[in-house]
């Protein structure tokens, strides 16, 4: 199969080279960096293609990495029956407008938290004065992604307002959701034509950079993953077949995916699309997909041949500095090498700002960024998964101090048993 993989992100070489170990032809569209070069994640691993547009016609499979660039654009050739599996224009808006997905979410009968959207830090701070409660603020559009940020108090969220009135040059808006505690769970499932396939992945992110939940938010620092069927997940049942129709009508293709937080009463209140592949939960997700990418093009074509691993897999990103801020050049943090990469363990490791280069006159594999690679494990329980990826780990020397999380999974211990009396992850085992 001829597959053509834009990537807005640079984020599909571990995707790119297991679809070609699985003989299939790939060739790889990247844009330019913020800086005018061009990227060289995947540089001597992959093909790249200057425009994507010239490739269309050629390819069997249309793979899109994310919803950000493009997605308009893509409409026309999406109409016109190009084999795109990846997020549309609609689905994007379920993301990236939050207010338009909490819509969405409460027309298809599923509650969600109160929520209010403004336009100016001062809006937002009259708001609080007469309204003194814990918030969560989520940017809403092309807003800065540092108004995500979970606040601790109303002094806290106010003090934060104020940081970014003074601090930050990009627009609002954003919106405030009130702070529910709980446990953040996740479902998500791959729509084909005819809508859902048979299996839902559910999964639990770790996103703080620190072992603890402690420091910034990072987006995802490790996953624990595992498919289920509906009739195993309530959460699928609760949050994305309601969606299936809307999903079927707007012609959507590809993985969508519901965030929630789940009270001490049981109840799922969801906080967000995910409307494209995670990152790095669909590189974890690899090592359960025998088949790496018939089944995408099946799915286009309304053949459900989706049949993944049902085991539990855990995932764990490794870094360098200056991760997560990377205020420096992707230049002057290229070039350190991967040792330890080797027949036993290559399956696990699942490469992202990665190149090809030399180390004492022999190849082998070098960072062409900060965000270097995701290592994972599988297993019948989060233990033996979690122990596997880490085990894995081990077994790399990376030069520049490598930032990783000791961590991922081991929450879960005490989450499981609660949520499974609640009637949530109950396929699930921890050890």
């Amino acid at each position: 199969m001829k597959i053509l993989i834009i990537d807005a992100m640079a984020a599909s070489l571990d995707f790119a080279l297991r679809c070609e170990a699985q003989g299939h032809e790939v060739k790889v569209w990247m844009p330019q960096r913020k800086d005018g070069k061009a990227y060289t994640v995947g540089d001597g691993l992959i093909t790249k293609v200057a425009n994507w547009s010239s490739w269309m016609k050629w390819a069997d499979l249309i793979f899109l990495t994310d919803n950000a660039r493009y997605t308009r654009e893509l409409e026309r050739y999406r109409a016109e029956g190009y084999p795109i599996f990846g997020p549309n224009a609609e689905g994007t808006c379920w993301e990236l407008e939050r207010g338009t997905g909490q819509s969405v979410l409460e027309q298809h009968g599923i509650a969600c938290i109160p929520s209010t959207t403004f336009s100016n830090y001062d809006q937002a701070l009259a708001f609080l004065a007469a309204n003194p409660k814990r918030y969560v603020s989520k940017p809403t559009g092309d807003a800065d992604k540092a108004l995500s940020y979970v606040s601790k108090s109303p002094e806290d969220m106010e003090f934060m307002l104020e940081h970014w009135k003074r601090k930050l040059s990009k627009k609002v808006p954003f919106l405030f959701q009130e702070f529910v505690p709980g446990i953040e769970m996740a479902v998500g499932g791959w729509v084909g034509r005819d809508g859902f396939l048979s299996y839902f992945l559910e999964n639990f992110e770790f996103k703080k950079l620190m072992s603890g939940e402690i420091g910034v938010n990072t987006g995802e620092m490790g996953t624990a993953l595992k498919y289920v069927t509906a009739e195993e997940s309530k959460l699928a049942r609760e949050m994305l077949l309601p969606l299936e129709a809307a999903l079927i009508r707007s012609g959507y293709t590809g993985y969508i995916d519901v965030a929630v937080i789940i009270d001490k009463k049981g109840c799922a209140w969801p906080l967000e699309f995910t409307t494209r592949p995670g990152w790095p939960l669909f590189q974890i997700q690899q090592i359960l997909h025998p088949d790496v990418a018939e089944w995408m093009k099946d799915a286009i074509d309304g053949c459900d041949s989706f049949c993944p691993s049902q085991e539990i897999a855990v995932g764990v990103v490794m870094a360098i500095p200056d991760f997560p801020y990377n205020k420096l050049n992707p230049d002057d943090v290229s070039g350190f090498p991967v040792f330890g990469i080797n027949d036993s363990n290559r399956y696990f490791l699942h490469p992202s700002e990665l190149k090809l280069g030399r180390f004492r006159d022999a190849p082998c594999m070098v960072s062409a960024g900060q965000y270097l690679l995701t290592v994972s494990g599988k297993g019948m329980s989060v233990h033996d998964a979690k122990s596997d990826a880490y085990e894995c780990l081990k077994s790399l020397t990376i030069p520049n101090s490598p930032i990783y999380r000791n961590d991922i999974g081991h929450r879960l211990e005490e989450q499981l048993p609660e949520l499974q009396a609640l009637g949530y992850a109950e396929s699930w085992v921890y050890e």
